[in-house]
């Protein structure tokens, strides 16, 4: 039996689809993570305004450095178990340590925008942390890890004819 060759349309609307798909889960993975991250952060810098003091409201890039760290944890199993689950990956131990790599990238990319914000433009109000490290600093992260996890991490398994052998 001669196998069915689907048309390029329908490859290209297959993997527009697919790709869809994975943009959405992984920005609601990412809204979620973002939340307790910049929830996390706020409240180890800033505390509860009128309730208690931060613990750390003069070191905010270890704070971020927390956060974002318990953010990642959040985030991986989202990804791995939601967005990417129909990626056949590698062992569980070698993913973990790429998507924790691609994340310290990621928050690299965010203590920059923060640091510059923070010690060279001397901004230190509570907006301008949030703006710099988590706007810009998460924006421009996000981006570099959402190619990564696809590039690098949630690979699929490619079969003996150089096809992608994903399964939904």
């Amino acid at each position: 039996m001669t196998p069915v060759r689907r048309s390029l349309v329908d490859r290209l609307r297959t993997g527009y689809t697919a790709l869809a798909q994975e943009v959405a889960k992984f920005g609601a993975v990412g809204a979620l993570a973002f939340v307790l991250d910049t929830l996390i952060y706020n409240v180890l810098v800033f505390g509860f305004p009128g309730l208690v003091e931060g613990s750390l409201p003069g070191h905010p890039l270890v704070a971020k450095v927390i956060a974002t760290s318990i953010a990642t944890v959040f985030s991986w199993l989202g990804n791995r178990l939601w967005t990417f689950r129909h990626r056949i990956s590698r062992t569980l131990g070698h993913e973990f340590v790429l998507f924790v790599f691609f994340n310290a990238v990621g928050l690299a990319i965010a203590l920059a925008c923060l640091g510059l914000s923070r010690y060279v433009l001397g901004l230190e109000s509570q907006l301008a942390d949030n703006v710099s490290g988590n706007g810009i600093g998460l924006v421009l992260g996000t981006l570099f890890r959402f190619w990564a996890y696809r590039t690098f991490v949630f690979r699929p398994q490619v079969d003996s004819e150089g096809g992608s052998a994903q399964h939904e």
